[in-house]
Parts: structure tokens; sequence; C-alpha cells
């Protein structure tokens, strides 16, 4: 779906071309041509670049270019004035009714405006949290909960066909000791020092028995809680709007003797070595700051052979980029992940993405929340769900950039004000339809069949336009970065645009005013603006109320 900015782009290439092809201008012709908003709008609705882009390669002043550029863009429908800005710059100014054709284009498109092809025939796996299955999900889990769903949906704006996968941490010794702290709660013996503490053990432990009576094994123990919780977590991730496709066990990489696959295409490669008895693999030769072990000198295989072997189950799964989403404590992992993709072959500057999430403080009352009353350890995702529900934690989460530290005020997210982001943006979206029932109920039609562009003159409406032209590029930019965060700030932003537009421009007539063309013209507009803040709240995974 083309937006007003990829027309215009379209267009203006094409004036280039012409240029091109009377050999006004020498060199080549781009390949795209970039448009940008000016932050004042006295420059215009878009300004563009390309003449000084031009410039080195034709051997000629970018304003010269600019001058031979201006009258054929001043030519193409819709623009109504072309200005040359300092060194070069082009700055485009559409005419209202153009710019207001916008309001058609949203909402024919409805739900797909803003949505792209610029990953199209990409398969991304994103893996996100990644957690053991010995215990409720906490804080740190909860962002990535909410960052790696909305990033997957903005990837898919985007084109890419993306499959969001949970790596369950089922092997080892931390599973051991879950099942054995299980056993000790469910027998009334003391928990193991090193055990897990907490009163879900409890839960746990009369729960398992409660199924089975006659279980007695600590490895019995551990399987029957495994499930239980795992589920639990299943169940909690559902409820958060977090939804995964694949929930992959790395017991499963060791059952399928995916390990041993792994290490024999490294060692294909030449990058695998012994010393002492043990399997090395030489990721030094590409960056990591030290060797890693594969198999130690007594057979046993290490964490890393589990992640190297992962690593390559992915790119055979037919995955293009593999991207992880790992904590604050996992930046060791980001070289020795990218070594692991060189080693088997792979670009790591392409098909392998590490995003490294910051710690989230949760304050209330003016202190922070440190222990959770179910876990023993820190909040559970549960319980910050049950303070401020899942919109306001979502969006909340979301909203900064990940490789930030962030801290999460309760009492603000409770509160129904402008303090309040989520409630900010959420209310704009229920303000316009209240104004769109009051439209049905005056016989003001907000549909296309009545809409009039040429009656879109105010500068507050010429402001909307221009923030709802942005959308395409704003998802485009959040797929591109893997920030999702920018589409949160940009549904604040365009619910500012909106209050501003609201206060200075009568969408229903006053009193015993006449319907006019206007009133049809502003009810459209407020119709592709309410879809737009709809759309972007749909991919950061939160609610779109039309009551509030």
């Amino acid at each position: 779906m083309s937006s007003l900015a990829d027309q215009l782009s379209a267009d203006i290439q094409a004036v280039v071309a012409d240029a091109f092809t009377r050999g006004e201008i020498q060199g080549e012709v781009p390949s795209a041509i970039t448009l940008e908003r000016p932050k004042n709008r006295d420059h215009g609705d878009y300004a563009t670049s390309i003449a000084l882009q031009l410039a080195k390669a034709a051997g000629q002043n970018p304003r010269e270019i600019a001058a031979i550029l201006q009258k054929a863009i001043a030519s193409i429908a819709g623009v109504s004035k072309v200005d040359i800005a300092g060194p070069g710059f082009i700055n485009i100014t559409l005419d209202r009714a153009s710019q207001a054709e916008l309001v058609r284009i949203i909402l024919s498109n409805k739900y797909e405006y803003g949505r792209g092809n610029g990953l199209a025939g990409v398969t991304i796996n994103l893996e996100f949290i990644s957690a053991n299955p010995t215990g409720p999900l906490h804080l740190g889990h909860t962002r990535w909960a909410a960052v790696g769903d909305s990033l997957g949906r903005v990837l898919s704006a985007a084109g890419a066909a993306v499959t969001r996968e949970f790596y369950i941490n089922d092997r080892g010794r931390q599973m051991d000791l879950f099942g054995q702290s299980v056993q000790a709660a469910a027998q009334g013996k003391p928990i193991p020092e090193d055990g897990y503490q907490g009163d879900y053990i409890n839960d746990l432990a009369a729960e398992v028995v409660a199924a089975d009576s006659n279980i007695s094994t600590s490895e019995e123990f551990r399987e029957a809680a495994y499930k239980v919780q795992l589920a639990q977590q299943q169940s909690v991730l559902e409820t958060f709007n977090t939804h995964f496709d694949i929930w992959f066990s790395e017991r499963s990489l060791h059952e399928s003797k995916a390990v041993d696959h792994a290490l024999d295409k490294l060692r294909s490669q030449g990058h695998v070595f012994e010393v002492d008895g043990a399997v090395w693999l030489r990721t030094t030769d590409f960056g990591d700051d030290k060797d890693r072990v594969i198999v130690k000198e007594d057979g046993d295989l290490t964490y890393f052979a589990s992640d190297t072997a992962y690593y390559i189950n992915k790119r055979e799964r037919g995955f293009d980029i593999c991207i992880y989403m790992l904590g604050a404590d996992h930046h060791g992992y980001v070289n020795r992940l990218k070594a692991t993709a060189a080693c088997a072959g792979d670009d790591p500057a392409y098909n392998v993405e590490i995003l490294i999430g910051q710690l989230v403080k949760i304050m209330e009352g003016g202190e922070e929340l440190k222990l959770s009353k179910r876990a023993g350890t820190i909040i559970t995702l549960e319980e910050l769900v049950e303070k401020v529900g899942v919109d306001a934690a979502r969006y909340t989460l979301i909203r900064y950039p990940v490789d930030t530290p962030m801290v999460m005020d309760v009492d603000v997210l409770r509160r129904n004000s402008n303090e309040n982001p989520v409630y900010y943006v959420q209310y704009a979206h229920a303000r316009i339809a209240a104004v769109l029932r009051n439209t049905v109920e005056l016989g003001i039609a907000s549909g296309l069949e009545s809409f009039d562009p040429s009656q879109l003159i105010h500068d507050r409406e010429n402001e909307l336009l221009g923030a709802l032209a942005e959308y395409p590029r704003v998802v485009a930019g959040a797929a591109q970065f893997r920030e999702p965060h920018r589409v949160a700030r940009y549904l604040e932003e365009l619910a500012g645009v909106y209050h501003g537009f609201y206060a200075d421009c009568r969408v229903l007539p006053l009193g015993d005013e006449a319907v006019a063309p206007i009133h049809s013209a502003r009810a459209a507009l407020c119709a592709a603006t309410m879809q737009v803040l709809a759309n972007g709240l749909d991919l950061l995974g939160v609610s779109a109320p039309e009551r509030m």
C-alpha cells in the first residue's frame, strides 16, 4: 500500500530520470527519493535533499540541480509550490485538497494503512523471554513480553514473515533443584538452601500431589511441576496479549542429536579444535574475546553447546534473520553469538541480531517495589498486571527504548489524566468515537461517499493530515531499527495534534446551524484519525476503547 509520500517520491524520481535522459544532470538515477517532513511547516509539507546528493557525481552546483528540477516538480499533480532553500534543499508544498486525499486513502485501506513491504520475503525468528520453567515470569521477562510481542507485530506490518519463539531452559542443574524444592515442599521437608523459595513452590507441590498422590522421586516431581509451571507461564502470557508460535525445548536439541549435528557442521567449517580432551570453538577468529568450550574434558556439554546448536537449528529451519532479545546481564552473549554465526559460515552482520534490554523499576507510593508476595523475589508479570492492567503495563513498557533503564510509577498509571500516556492516547480514540456517534445522530455523513477534500483548508486540519501522513514512515522505521517505541511516541504526538484540531475546528454544527460539507469533511478526518490510532495501538497489543 502506497502513501502520499510514496507516490510523491515516485513522481519526483520520474522527474529526476527525465532530467538525466535530457542530459541536464549527469551520473546515475537514484534508486529512491527520500522525503522528510520539515519541522517548520512554513518550509512546506515535504523536503528533499536529492539535489545535494546528485551534485558530487554530476559535478554541478546543488542549487543549479535544484533549479533544473524545480519547475518539473511543480508540475506534479497536487503540488502547489516548490521552493529552493539553503545550499539546495527542495521544499514542496501540496495543495490542500491533494493533502486531504489522505483521508480517502486511510478510510479505504482501514487496517492495512501503515503496513508496507519493506521486509517482504524476509523470514525472521524472533526469540524473546527465554525463561526457566521453574517459577513465575518476573519483571525482566515482562518487559520483553511486551516489547518482543510488539516488535513481532511491527516486523509483520513491514512485510516480514515472523515466527515468535520462546526458548524453554528445561535442562540442567536448575531443573534438578526445582524438582528437589517441590518434592521437599510436598513432603514437609526443608527446601534445599540453594533451591527455589516462595509461596508458589508450595502451591505447585499441592497441585502436583493432588494430581498424583503416588508421586515420590525428585525426578517425578520435577517433570510434573515443570508441566504445571510451563502451563502457567503460557496462560499468563496469553492474558498479556503475548503470543508465541513455537515453544522450543532445550532438551529437544539434545534428544534429537541437534547438538552433535551442529558440532559436525562447525568441525567441517574448520573452526573446531581439541585441547587436553576438551572440544573448543575458535570464536576468537571472529571477534570474540576468547574461544569457547563446547565439550568439557569429562565429556559433559557446556551451555554454549546448546546455544550453538540452537542457532544452527534456527538457520536450518529456514530463517534468514535470528533476533535474540536478551536481559541486561547478557552483554557477553553478543560477541559469542555473532562469532558462532560466522563459524557456521553465515554473515553475522545480517543473519543474527542481539537486542539487550535494561532493567525496570516499579514505584508505588514513592517507594521502589522489589519483593513479590508469591515468588519471594522480584515483582511478577501477574502482580504488575493486577496493579495497573494489561494495557497500561504493555504501553508503558514499550514506549521506552529497550537499551535504557526505565521506571514505572504505578500511581501515575492508575490515573485517568494526561500524565498517563496510555490514557492520553486511548482517550483520543474514545473521544473521536463519541464524536462519530454524535454525527450519526445528527445525520452527518463521515464516510467517503460525501467527502470533499477541498473543505479541509484550516491550518489545524493541515497539521493533522501531516501527522497522519507520517504513520507509514513511523511503522517502517520501527521495523527497520527494531524500535517499537517509535509507534507509541508517534501515537502520543498524534493524540496531541488531534486534541489541538478538536479545540480549533468545530466538527459538529452549533445550535441550529445547518449541516454543511465542512462538517462531513471534518467527520471523515476524525474517522481517519481514529483508524490510525487503532492501527497503532494494535501494533502495541493495546486496546482501542470507544468509551472511557
